[in-house]
């Protein structure tokens, strides 16, 4: 008997349609994994974004509010209803260290100087601003190159 051989024609046109099918189909199925990742980060995106649009709600209702807009004016702006005096408490701890700088080792990193600037209201901050920007630096008098001759020289 002869032997037979070990892929026959059926086989060998088998593993050739199993081979380009898996080459037609890995494309489409690359793009379908990655659209689906995008898909899913879209609606992670989508999630987040609807969070923040419930957290702007919330605070448009709060800002709705007269007691919470008071409250606001009060602490961001130093405002005062009439009749009351408002009042700004210092430390007299950083006073005294501004006075007396022997008194208390200043911090090399500026720490002490940035509570001094917050205890400001933004008010004074500003007119500050406007006070230097209205006054203009004096300038360095000019000088004549040596050998010039001036025009009331002559």
């Amino acid at each position: 008997m002869a032997a037979r051989p070990r892929f026959t024609s059926r086989a060998t046109v088998l593993v050739l349609v199993l081979c380009s099918l898996v080459a037609i189909l890995a494309y489409p199925t690359r793009q379908f994994i990655s659209q689906r990742s995008e898909i899913s980060a879209q609606r992670a995106k989508a999630e987040h974004a609807r969070q923040q649009v419930e957290q702007l709600r919330r605070e448009k209702t709060r800002w709705q509010d007269p007691e919470y807009v008071r409250a606001q004016a009060r602490a961001r702006l130093h405002y005062a209803m009439p009749g009351e005096t408002p009042y700004i408490a210092v430390d007299p701890a950083g006073q005294s260290a501004a006075k007396s700088p022997a008194a208390a080792p200043a911090p090399s990193d500026g720490a002490a100087a940035a509570p001094a600037k917050a205890a400001k209201p933004w008010y004074a901050s500003v007119w500050d601003s406007v006070d230097a920007a209205d006054t203009a630096p004096p300038s360095p008098p000019a000088t004549a190159p040596a050998g010039a001759s001036s025009p009331h020289d002559h």
